[in-house]
């Protein structure tokens, strides 16, 4: 048994980590599941661009990493990418394969194509980005994530529902969207998203504890590190419960 949690032949962090006062009112999981998006954000930047053969080899190696889940691209981008998508599933990887979709229907049946095991699927929760970039009503992209998150559920995938944008929605906005997905459309997570990596750790304590406290759901992350936060985040989210 380990008596000093800081200091092991692999590692030596503070103790001050460990210290009741500190540790008091942490709800960390009993299980913690990584879920990698190398092979779709990691093409997000000028001059990376993976192909085929550059995807299959990354999710060979973060199979044998450990990773719990792979995110290995979305299928609508281009039949390319689909075509990755699919020689990463036949590979048999002892991971966990999921697609990236937006809250579209046809975004599903191309992930179910690709016969991964679920989906992450994109809508933007705030209401400046769904009025200002995609020129949409507010009900549309509720109505369009029950749909499409209803339709990957009963087509037997697992629906991690993904609100990106959510840290420059209002609160009040945010729940409630969730909320109306989540009743009457099918999560079995939900992602707690700072696209923009704009989000102090102090805010995404906040931001995990009301979420928690209106949805009985698991929660996972997806903080940017636009300002360097966002491993800290991450670490703060998980303490609530993430």
């Amino acid at each position: 048994m380990v008596t000093e949690q800081w200091k092991t032949d692999q590692w030596f962090s503070s103790p001050w980590n460990y210290l009741p006062e500190v540790t008091e009112g942490f709800q960390i999981p009993d299980r913690i599941q990584v879920h990698d998006v190398t092979l779709r954000d990691g093409e997000q930047q000028a001059g990376v661009e993976f192909t085929a053969d550059d995807k299959v080899r990354i999710a060979e190696a973060l199979a044998d990493s450990g990773i719990h889940r792979i995110e290995a691209g979305l299928p609508a981008v281009s039949p390319a990418d689909k075509q990755a998508i699919e020689r990463i599933v036949t590979a048999d990887l002892p991971t966990e394969v999921y697609a990236f979709s937006r809250c579209l229907v046809s975004d599903v049946e191309l992930a179910l194509d690709c016969g991964v095991s679920g989906v992450v699927m994109e809508v933007p929760a705030s209401h400046h980005l769904i009025e200002k970039a995609y020129q949409w009503p507010i009900q549309k992209a509720i109505d369009a994530s029950i749909e499409a998150t209803k339709y990957a559920h009963d087509n037997g995938l697992k629906v991690t529902f993904f609100p990106i944008d959510a840290t420059r929605a209002t609160m009040s906005e945010l729940l409630d969207d969730l909320e109306a997905v989540a009743t009457h459309g099918h999560v079995d997570n939900i992602a707690l998203v700072d696209t923009f990596g704009v989000t102090s750790p102090h805010a995404i304590r906040y931001y995990t504890r009301r979420v928690k406290e209106r949805l009985d759901v698991p929660l996972e992350t997806h903080f940017h590190m636009d300002f360097g936060m966002g491993v800290a985040n991450t670490v703060l989210a998980v303490a609530e419960g993430a």
